[in-house]
């Protein structure tokens, strides 16, 4: 079984370099778009099955630009964004992802979702795709903390050994691939 994760392409609130968190206000601005058209160029030789996506406006338009005219778009609310609390619409500079994004820790200071609570969810969303769709190859359409704990545990990081869970950098439009077993 394929996974393809795919983070959405960018919004004004990425170019200014702010957190978006669940803000639903966000679309694609034009480069986004056409980063997300060059991303489907490099996906017409992939075979998707499903296209799965957070329930965001900037994920459903980046997955309808991707597989919109080949596969079913389902919606998962599993796949949003991590709760950024008071840091939603901040600037990117004033969130401490150290701190954030240890497992150990799993702060929830400021309103920020616990990182234990994010990985949870994506586990439980892992499992059940495996479950409902066996063999299927899918298109995972979501956010960077999404996708970066999609990414973890896909190739199986010990959380209570890894330290520093930021070492993967989720730019707008990130492409990965894995199998899930």
């Amino acid at each position: 079984m394929k996974i393809y994760l795919v983070r959405h392409g960018q919004t004004e609130a990425n170019y200014e370099g702010k957190m978006q968190g669940r803000d639903n206000r966000f679309s694609l601005n034009d480069t986004g778009v056409r980063e997300t058209k060059k991303l489907k160029e490099k996906l017409q030789d992939k075979k998707i099955d499903l296209c799965i996506t957070s329930p965001l406006k900037r994920t459903w338009e980046t997955a309808v630009i991707l597989a919109g005219d080949r596969v079913y778009i389902e919606e998962d609310s599993r796949l949003i964004e991590r709760d950024l609390g008071e840091y939603e619409n901040k600037p990117r500079k004033e969130y401490d992802p150290k701190k954030y994004w240890n497992y150990s820790l799993n702060s929830n200071e400021h309103g920020v979702e616990k990182i234990q609570d994010v990985i949870n969810r994506s586990k439980e969303f892992l499992n059940d795709i495996k479950k409902k769709y066996p063999g299927q190859n899918i298109l995972i359409v979501s956010h960077g903390a999404i996708i970066r704990s999609l990414h973890h545990l896909l190739i199986g990081t010990d959380f209570k050994k890894q330290k520093d869970l930021t070492k993967l950098t989720i730019d707008n439009s990130y492409f990965g691939e894995y199998e899930l077993k």
